[in-house]
């Protein structure tokens, strides 16, 4: 999979560069496309009415110059075999309704657990976009989770960690996918969620969000010496919070 991604990129990146050398070479097509970006750019301080006007003329001129270039379309046609190569059976099976077989429906498992201090400063972690991926197969201190992905499941299981007092956090956005939180009981959950489409569940209480926020907290989460902050911004997928 990875390998496929990096010549994936490496085609796209070449017919970039062969994209650029048509447009700087089409002196019609390019004075088209700096005239679209000229007014996409005048546009943002214009009033209301002439800004749509302003933004429509520039989006048509610069579409109008990319898509009058080959490598674009070479650019497109190249994406389509790829992703139709690498996820066309996925999806073909996939019920139209039921996001349980789509190809982001891969799974991810964070195990977080404790040891001694560690240094903190400019920790870097290395996250997959797309794929399985397990976070927490080595033991590690304690720290805020916070990380991005495109496509897949995540598992986030806080039963074995002593979390420290006070706030902790845990942020995530998310492309599409479904994520499930576990908590140890006797904890203070505050979630703020926000989806393009998708449901929420945590304690017994279950919405469905059409491009909507949702702000919600555990029974005395006030009165709890340890809390869990949860925000998560997703396109597509669900989140699930349990207290274990």
């Amino acid at each position: 999979m990875k390998n496929n991604w990096k010549w994936f990129l490496l085609v796209e990146s070449l017919l970039m560069i062969f994209t650029l050398y048509q447009l700087v070479n089409n002196v019609f097509i390019l004075g088209i496309f700096v005239l679209g970006s000229w007014l996409l750019f005048l546009g943002r301080n214009q009033q209301k009415r002439k800004k749509r006007t302003y933004l429509l003329i520039g989006v048509f001129l610069a579409l109008f110059a990319l898509l009058s270039l080959g490598g674009v379309w070479y650019m497109l046609i190249v994406a389509v075999i790829f992703f139709y190569l690498t996820y066309g059976k996925s999806v073909s099976k996939m019920d139209t309704f039921n996001f349980q077989q789509a190809p982001w429906n891969e799974k991810e498992m964070i195990v977080v657990e404790t040891t001694d201090n560690l240094p903190k400063n400019a920790k870097r972690f290395k996250r997959n976009w797309l794929g399985n991926e397990r976070i927490g197969s080595t033991v590690f201190e304690w720290d805020d989770i916070n990380f991005s992905i495109f496509m897949g499941d995540t598992i986030i299981d806080l039963g074995n960690t002593i979390l420290p007092k006070n706030d902790s956090y845990i942020v995530i956005r998310k492309g599409f996918g479904k994520t499930r939180i576990l908590v140890p009981s006797g904890m203070g959950i505050m979630i703020e969620h926000s989806a393009i489409k998708g449901k929420i569940s945590f304690e017994e209480q279950h919405y469905i969000l059409d491009n909507e926020s949702i702000k919600m907290y555990s029974k005395q989460y006030e009165s709890q010496a340890r809390t869990i902050k949860i925000i998560t911004n997703v396109l597509v997928g669900d989140l699930e919070v349990i207290a274990i």
